[in-house]
């Protein structure tokens, strides 16, 4: 029986296997073309422009910011929080749940595969990995007020109503992919020098 195809080509050339991902088969410009144009919340959000997971994960590390004087390291890893969902697509929890363990074992498999090549662990220190939720839990909270319709009722009950101080200042905005996709790209480079 002929084996299905488990690998994806990329815009790069390379071809990740989404099986048994590998750090050489990873470069950054596919990650932010990729989720440049995958919209959160399954596009689901007002505005001209599908809000993107790149969109989300560039807020998601100016919060992170926000928790304390993180290392770029760290930081990069915020940014890069998402990153599997520039292959896997991004899915809303309702849907992680039913697809069952399947899908976390794919995401965490890529997941130690892009910190690889790009110096983080494989699997990061739990401290850092429950900041960089918080923040994510912050970003959901700003997104679903701001541009996915929810009360702040329900997104208090969903997400948890995060401090104040946490929110000050968060703007969600909605731009064009190619515009961030670039962001993402010179965010990611910027954090790499920084490290």
């Amino acid at each position: 029986m002929k084996q299905p195809r488990a690998w994806q080509r990329m815009l790069s050339g390379r071809r990740l296997d989404l099986l048994d991902p590998t750090p050489v088969d990873i470069e950054v410009e596919d990650i932010a073309h990729g989720l440049a144009f995958v919209a959160r919340w399954n596009g689901q959000t007002r505005g001209d422009w599908p809000y993107s997971v790149a969109e989300h994960s560039l807020l998601v590390e100016q919060i992170y910011a926000r928790l304390g004087d993180p290392p770029a390291k760290w930081r990069l890893a915020a940014l890069l929080h998402d990153a599997p969902e520039y292959v896997i697509g991004d899915m809303i929890s309702p849907v992680k749940s039913a697809v069952g363990p399947g899908y976390g074992e794919l995401d965490l498999r890529l997941t130690a595969a892009v910190h690889r090549r790009f110096g983080l662990p494989a699997v990061l220190p739990v401290a850092i990995k429950k900041a960089i939720k918080v923040a994510d839990k912050v970003s959901a909270w700003a997104e679903a007020v701001q541009i996915a319709g929810f009360t702040e009722g329900e997104a208090d009950k969903f997400f948890g109503r995060p401090a104040d101080t946490m929110l000050r200042g968060l703007e969600i905005r909605l731009r064009p992919p190619a515009v961030v996709r670039a962001d993402y790209i010179a965010r990611h480079s910027a954090l790499l020098l920084a490290m």
